[in-house]
């Protein structure tokens, strides 16, 4: 008999991302594949609370949830006294330090985080470049990129590109191997831009292993065998000393917290 599923309420009255990456973050640090998570978002009114609130406390859930409006914050932690459901208010406490703290008045707006503005646009674009930069596809867009990420095959060079992008960033990312001449133009650029990913043999022989599983490769190619990896690895090493780049180990790092080191040392 499997496993009971777990079920976390991921509650918004915008799209619920704020309050999703919590969860995945806080998902990540256990043993949690048994977990399952629901979003709703756009909620408007306090019968949609309600009905959120009765069915956590049906499959003996909790919610954590991002509410802007007062009246359905107030709604949401009634209900959840009331029904003895754990309801975890991630926006609030933030919001309430930023009014004691320099007494402001919050909008009381929802969707500001994703409303179209002059950053909103800049994202859009970000996306646009990174994605037509990935993998080397432009090796020239390097000069106009804010990012440039370097490392060997499936070091999670294209998923943290992406993910920088939809911080407003532009990202190009170039997959080193041994046998071909890195461009000359990485010598060209300011250091500063340049990150150089790395990972443990032992990693990356996992991870190549799974995608030559998912492509119907055998397991004994060359591509995910001890001795190649090193190679790649050792050529990789040698580029980032050359270049002066900053290097990060992404063995054992989430993509978000790949990203923030990344962004700590532009600040």
């Amino acid at each position: 008999m499997g496993e009971k599923l777990h079920t976390i309420f991921v509650c918004s009255d915008s799209v619920g991302e704020t309050a999703n990456t919590v969860v995945q973050a806080t998902i990540r640090q256990f043993n949690a594949s048994q977990v399952v998570v629901k979003r709703h978002g756009s909620i408007r009114t306090e019968d949609e609370v309600r009905t959120i609130v009765e069915e956590a406390s049906r499959l003996k859930g909790f919610i954590a949830y991002t509410l802007v409006l007062p009246e359905l914050r107030e709604m949401m932690r009634q209900e959840a006294i009331r029904l003895s459901v754990n309801a975890i208010d991630i926006m609030g406490p933030m919001m309430q330090a930023f009014i004691d703290t320099f007494k402001d008045s919050p909008k009381r707006k929802v969707g500001l985080l994703y409303q179209l503005d002059e950053q909103y646009y800049q994202r859009v674009e970000a996306v646009e470049f990174t994605v037509n930069s990935d993998d080397g596809k432009d090796p020239s867009t390097m000069k106009q990129a804010h990012i440039v990420l370097l490392g060997p095959s499936r070091t999670s060079k294209t998923p943290l590109s992406i993910y920088l992008a939809h911080k407003g960033f532009k990202v190009s990312n170039y997959p080193l191997v041994p046998e071909v001449k890195p461009p000359s133009l990485l010598f060209e650029l300011d250091p500063k831009k340049l990150v150089g990913l790395t990972m443990s043999v032992d990693k990356l022989i996992g991870i190549r292993s799974e995608r030559l599983k998912a492509v119907g490769l055998p397991f004994g190619a060359k591509y995910a065998t001890k001795e190649r990896i090193e190679e790649e690895l050792a050529f990789a090493m040698k580029l980032y000393r050359e270049l002066g780049c900053s290097i990060i180990d992404v063995s054992e790092k989430a993509i978000e917290e790949t990203a923030g080191l990344i962004l700590a040392e532009r600040s």
